[in-house]
C-alpha cells in the first residue's frame, strides 16, 4: 500500500525468487539508454510563487529520483488552491520518449480506497453490516465457521488472517521462476477463483488477530458489492464513486491495453528480468477490485480531497474509514495506522492519509492531509529494482532513499530541507504497506 511515515519502513520482505528464468520475452526489451540530463518538468502556474510550494526545491528533488535511477516519474504537489505538476526521466526509455506530467498509469492498491468507498455506501443505505460476518452475504464464498468469524470489517482492514491469492495465479514465483509473469500476460481471471485460490491459502492468523496484507481480502469486497447491488462492481464503482468525484481519467481497463497516453512499465523482479521488461499491456483480471484501475496523479489528488472533504461519504462512514489498525514493523514497532482501504502516516509535518500501489512495472504514492489541503500523487515506471543479498532479503535501493526525500519536500515543503536548500533525507526510511505485506509475489 503506502508510503510515507517517519518510522521505519519495513524492507526485508523475504523474496523467494532467487534463481535466473528462462522466459520467451512477450514484449520488446531494450536495454536502459543513458537518459538526458535529468530535468524536472513544471508545467505553468498563474500563480507562480506559493509559500506552501517551492517549485525550485520540488524540481530538484524529482529529479534526484531519476538520477538515482528511476526510469521516469511524474506528479502532482498541491497545497490548497497551488498545484505543482512535475514528471522527469523517460516514459518510454528505448524510444527516448521523455516522461509528462498527467499520463496515465496503472495504479495498483490505490484501487482499494474506491473499492471501500464503494462499500461503505452500501454500509449507510443499510445493505452491509461492517459487523457482519462475511458468511451471511457470501457463505459459499468464505464457507463454515471461518465465514462467521470474519466481518466485512476484517476484510477491509486486512485483519481477516485470508491468505493472498498470488502465490495460486502466478504459481511460477514459488519455483523461483518469473515465467508465470509472461504466462498470464493475456489470462483473464474470474474474481470467484481468486477469491478461492485466497481463502485456500494458508491463513496468516485468526480472524481479528492482527493487520496482515492481503489483496484476496478486497477481489472478496468487490463480490459483496455485487451481491448486494446486483451490479457488476467495477461498474458500480465506476458510477457511484469514480463519476461522483468527476474523475475524468480513472477507469477500470476493458482490456489489457491502457486506453490513453502512458508510458512504458518496466518490471525488474530483484534483476532476475535482465534487463528490465515492459509489462504496460496486461491484462489486469488478476487485479480487479484489488488493484486493476487505471488513473493519473491530477484525479488522485481530486479523489483524495472528495474524500477527505466528505463529499463520497457520509460523515459517520468516512469515521469507520479512518479508523485504524496498528501496522507492526519488524521489530514490533507500530509504523503506521490502516483503515478500510486508507492507511495513516505520521510525518514531521503531521499525519497524511493514503495508500500506494505496486503492479507490474508500475508504482503509485498517494497522500494528502486530514483536509485535503496539501496533497501528493506520484507515479514511477520500474519496479523492483532493489536487489537481493545472499539471503534472499531485498536491499533498500537509492531510488528508495529518493523517493523518500521527495515525499518529505512534495508534503512537509520547508521542514523537509537542509540549511543548504537541498532535500534532506529521511531520518529513516517511510513504510510502503506493500514492503510488510508476506513476500512470495509482486504487490499491489
Amino acid at each position: 500500500m503506502l508510503l510515507d511515515r517517519p518510522e521505519r519502513r519495513h524492507r526485508a520482505r523475504v523474496a523467494k525468487t532467487t534463481a535466473a528464468l528462462a522466459v520467451a520475452l512477450l514484449a520488446t526489451v531494450v536495454p536502459a539508454q543513458a537518459a538526458p540530463a535529468p530535468t524536472a518538468l513544471s508545467t505553468p502556474d498563474a500563480t507562480a510563487a506559493s509559500a506552501g510550494l517551492d517549485r525550485k526545491a520540488l524540481g530538484a528533488a524529482l529529479d534526484a529520483v531519476h538520477a538515482a535511477g528511476m526510469y521516469g516519474v511524474n506528479t502532482e504537489v498541491r497545497d490548497g488552491s497551488q498545484a505543482w505538476q512535475g514528471a522527469t526521466g523517460l516514459a518510454d526509455v528505448g524510444a527516448g520518449r521523455p516522461m509528462r506530467p498527467q499520463l496515465q498509469h496503472r495504479v495498483g492498491s490505490v484501487t482499494k480506497a474506491f473499492t471501500s468507498v464503494a462499500v461503505l455506501q452500501q454500509v449507510a443505505k443499510g445493505r452491509i453490516d461492517l459487523d457482519a460476518p462475511i458468511g451471511r452475504y457470501l457463505p459459499d464464498t468464505v464457507p463454515g465457521e471461518r465465514g462467521q468469524a470474519i466481518t466485512v470489517r476484517m476484510l477491509l482492514n486486512h485483519t481477516s488472517g485470508i491468505g493472498d491469492y498470488i502465490p495460486g495465479a502466478f504459481p511460477s514465483l514459488l519455483e523461483k521462476s518469473t515465467k508465470s509473469l509472461d504466462d498470464n500476460r493475456f489470462r483473464y481471471f474470474r474474481p470467484e477463483e481468486l477469491a478461492r485460490l485466497g481463502v485456500e491459502a494458508e491463513p496468516t492468523g485468526k480472524p481479528g488477530e492482527k493487520w496482515s496484507y492481503s489483496n484476496t481480502n478486497y477481489i472478496i469486497a468487490g463480490m459483496l458489492i455485487q451481491k448486494v447491488t446486483g451490479e457488476d462492481p467495477e461498474a458500480y464503482i465506476t458510477r457511484n464513486v469514480i463519476q461522483k468525484a468527476g474523475l475524468r481519467n480513472t477507469y477500470f481497463p476493458r482490456s489489457p491495453y491502457i486506453s490513453g497516453p502512458h508510458p512504458r512499465m518496466y518490471e525488474s523482479f530483484y534483476g532476475l528480468i535482465d534487463p528490465p521488461r515492459d509489462y504496460s499491456v496486461y491484462d489486469m483480471s488478476w487485479g480487479g477490485t484489488a488493484g486493476a484501475l487505471v488513473s493519473t496523479t491530477g484525479d488522485l489528488d481530486d479523489f483524495y480531497r472528495k474524500l477527505l472533504r466528505g463529499h463520497l461519504l457520509p460523515a459517520a462512514q468516512l469515521h469507520e474509514m479512518q479508523t485504524t489498525v496498528p501496522v507492526l514493523g519488524e521489530n514490533g514497532e507500530v509504523v503506521m495506522g490502516y483503515g478500510l482501504g486508507v492507511a495513516a502516516v505520521d510525518l514531521p509535518c503531521g499525519r497524511f492519509w493514503g495508500h500506494d500501489g505496486a503492479v507490474f512495472g508500475a508504482g503509485t504514492s498517494v497522500l494528502s492531509s486530514p483536509d485535503g489541503r496539501r496533497q501528493m500523487a506520484t507515479a514511477y515506471n520500474l519496479m523492483k529494482y532493489q536487489k537481493l543479498d545472499k539471503d534472499g532479503k531485498v536491499q533498500p535501493s537509492p531510488i528508495d532513499a529518493a523517493l523518500d526525500g521527495f515525499y518529505l519536500q512534495a508534503l512537509c515543503g520547508k521542514d523537509a530541507g537542509d540549511r543548504t536548500g537541498k532535500p534532506a533525507a529521511p531520518a529513516v526510511p517511510l513504510p510502503r504497506t506493500q514492503d510488510l505485506a508476506p513476500a512470495t509475489a509482486p504487490r499491489l
